[in-house]
């Protein structure tokens, strides 16, 4: 995969205050599953051309600490800020620089390739074009599966496509990425190892959470351990 192909693109309306992404901060966060507490104080500042990788044992709560972060639960204590202001306050434009992956790729089976990011698109405010979807897709090499319907996909390419979200117009935003190199074959990885430098070096910042290894050095990841925050059982 060539490299030099690989860039991200800032939308059009983005201003010269926008020209950077928020910085993200947990101050004294608390997180539990049900009635069960995972982590406690956690303390966290995600700066505009930071990647941060997020570990932890099995259980520990990675996953919970990103929903949180986007704003899609609630915590035990301790609050999510987002350029000092609570998240809970935030306008919908500036949550939207807020793009969090799950796991789970979110892409609906009945649909096509293209038709699932476009739909994916507009939930998050921003309808992308044809072309624009289509030059994301040949991010991650997938651009030959655009009409296909998403339930024909292999995992890997499932998650190739759900990636490609992170390669359509946007202004600089803080990506949660929740397992991205997971079913990736190497192709993959080297391709998320491009989106993340480009990622950085346009003013964007990334937590991800992975099992195995995060080989990037450029720029190198910084790590948060969950397990240093942990709630003893």
């Amino acid at each position: 995969m060539n490299s030099a192909a690989i860039s991200l693109h800032p939308s059009a309306a983005v201003s010269v205050s926008d020209a950077r992404a928020p910085t993200l901060a947990a101050a004294a966060l608390g997180g539990q599953r049900g009635e069960r507490p995972l982590f406690r104080e956690l303390e966290l500042t995600l700066r505009p051309g930071q990647l941060v990788w997020l570990r932890g044992r099995n259980g520990r709560g990675k996953t919970s600490l990103l929903r949180l972060l986007a704003g899609l639960s609630t915590p035990a204590h301790g609050a999510v800020l987002c350029d000092g202001q609570p998240l809970a306050r935030l306008a919908p434009q500036w949550r939207r620089r807020l793009l969090y992956i799950a796991h789970v790729n979110a892409l609906k089976d009945d649909l096509t390739v293209k038709e699932a990011l476009r739909f994916l698109g507009t939930l998050h405010g921003s309808t992308p074009a044809d072309e624009e979807i289509v030059a994301a897709l040949a991010l991650l090499g997938v651009e030959h599966m655009r009409d296909r319907p998403v339930r024909t996909l292999s995992q890997g390419q499932r998650r190739r496509a759900a990636l490609a979200r992170l390669a359509l117009p946007q202004p600089p935003s803080v990506w949660l990425l929740d397992e991205p190199f997971d079913a990736l074959d190497d192709e993959g990885v080297e391709a998320l190892h491009r989106l993340l430098t480009a990622q950085a070096r346009r003013g964007g910042s990334a937590l991800l959470t992975s099992h195995q290894a995060v080989a990037l050095r450029d720029p190198v990841p910084q790590t948060l351990n969950l397990d240093d925050f942990a709630v003893a059982a």
